[in-house]
């Protein structure tokens, strides 16, 4: 009785440290916590401590996509090792034979985030937008830790994903990580990709090299950076629990003002919150390919030259957006006898 304790003990803290996203040199301290608390009464609350569930992320999905005039249907498209991706599917005769496109989210977002474009988008052409394995609705398996794997991971379930669907060709569009992995795709898979369109894509230049030796890093920056650095990027989220949701509408009222001509309430900031406080599957995998500060550990610039030339590629920046152009630019010049566009949006 006393070693079935333990191990139903070991089970909540590891599904404790699972939900709130800590890798593993988290877990290696939290083992030592294990045997030190393993009698300790463990409250059954617990893994209800953030108010959301598959039922809730669902709801609000819906709720963003209510804005959606056109006719579409959604489906779970089943992949290798029983993953499913969650996809929405617009076709109508006027356009299904033309090639479709397929967009691709970014970091903790979703399908729903496409709202706003979805009806202007498929009026034109077949529109597919899908949550990406580990985001969403889709299966949020166990990824591995290595960079380049992990990568190779999402590239895979996206093929398997074309494959199931039945998509010879498409256009790929991709925001930020879903613009890293667009290029990463194409790459891979180059005669499936007819263009590339990048918003504001993640990834592309090299971590800049320190200019400043005269600067040093003070001494609590760097403690803090080792005391952050096992967690992922929103372990906070789901840390403070039921204070989360109105966390999101503190920190990051762009969210809701980027949709405001659609929603005037807590829509936005609502499925933003129960997007990213499932299970961080996608979140530990993107943290596993990212280094400090956020830059990608395989930066795709040092790849652009296996992008066949014959791909032509957009490129979308926003005039107040975080992420500058000067990394599009570099890749225009990298690519000289390859159509890059650059387009600048004054509106975002």
């Amino acid at each position: 009785m006393a070693e079935q304790a333990v191990i139903e003990n070991r089970g909540v803290i590891h599904r404790m440290l699972s939900t709130v996203g800590v890798p593993s040199l988290a877990r290696s301290v939290w083992g030592y916590v294990d045997k030190t608390i393993r009698w300790c009464w463990i409250p059954n609350w617990l893994p209800s401590w953030c108010p959301t569930s598959k039922s809730h992320l669902q709801a609000s999905e819906e709720k963003m996509l209510q804005y959606v005039s056109t006719e579409f249907t959604k489906v779970f498209v089943p992949i290798s090792n029983d993953n499913l991706l969650w996809t929405l599917m617009f076709c109508n005769d006027h356009v299904k034979d033309k090639t479709p496109l397929v967009l691709l989210h970014g970091f903790g977002g979703g399908v729903g985030l496409w709202a706003q474009n979805l009806d202007d988008l498929s009026q034109h052409r077949p529109v597919f937008a899908l949550d990406l394995l580990g985001f969403g609705q889709s299966s949020r398996p166990v990824f591995s830790t290595d960079a380049a794997e992990a990568e190779d991971q999402f590239v895979e379930s996206i093929e398997q994903w074309r494959a199931s669907v039945g998509l010879e060709s498409m256009i790929l569009l991709g925001h930020n990580l879903g613009g890293y992995l667009a290029v990463s795709y194409s790459i891979k898979c180059p005669g499936r990709v007819k263009h590339i369109v990048l918003v504001e894509p993640w990834g592309l230049p090299d971590h800049p090299e320190t200019t400043e030796p005269d600067r040093p890093i003070p001494v609590w920056i760097k403690a803090l950076g080792a005391m952050f650095s096992p967690f992922n990027p929103l372990a906070g989220l789901r840390l403070v629990g039921p204070l989360g949701p109105t966390l999101v509408q503190t920190l990051r009222p762009d969210f809701k003002k980027k949709f405001s001509l659609v929603f005037t309430d807590n829509t936005v900031p609502d499925y933003i919150y129960h997007l990213n406080v499932q299970s961080p599957s996608g979140e530990t995998a993107f943290k596993n390919m990212t280094a400090p500060c956020g830059w990608a550990k395989r930066p795709m610039l040092q790849r652009i030259d296996q992008l066949q030339s014959d791909i032509p590629i957009t490129i979308i920046y926003g005039s107040r957006s975080s992420i500058d152009c000067i990394s599009g630019i570099t890749l225009k010049r990298m690519r000289p006898r390859s159509h890059v566009d650059i387009i600048v949006s004054l509106c975002v």
